[in-house]
């Protein structure tokens, strides 16, 4: 498994129950802007069991690929989401992540990066 394909079934795993998220904001929260149809390939994998894959959709809410899009129509609405055959409803609503400090969750910003010598790190 590449670093990518962990980092975005780390982001996947952590989409909330009765929240939606992009292929798109996938792919800029792993850190490559643009390559939402590679996280469309990894979700089509699917191989990983207990993985909320379909709480991915495509942009603008369209319900986008899955194996089954009745399956995932189904599996949205049991977690309380109005989803028509082909999108999900209020979807600018249940966008996740909503802010940027929500979607800066997996980025390390440079003051937090291992920095021997201020805890955590090994001494010499």
């Amino acid at each position: 498994m590449t670093p990518f394909e962990r980092k975005v079934l780390t982001i996947v795993s952590r989409i909330p129950v009765g929240r939606v998220t992009t292929y798109g904001d996938v792919a800029r929260l792993a850190g490559r802007p643009g390559a939402a149809r590679a996280v469309g390939n990894i979700m089509r994998r699917g191989d990983r069991p207990g993985l909320p894959y379909h709480r991915v959709i495509a942009a603008g809410g369209a319900l986008g690929g899955y194996s089954s899009l009745l399956l995932k129509r189904s599996l949205l609405a049991a977690e309380g989401l109005t989803v028509t055959p082909r999108r999900v409803v209020g979807f600018a609503k249940i966008r996740w992540p909503a802010s940027a400090r929500e979607a800066s969750f997996g980025e390390v910003s440079p003051k937090r990066r291992a920095n021997p010598g201020r805890g955590g790190g090994k001494g010499k």
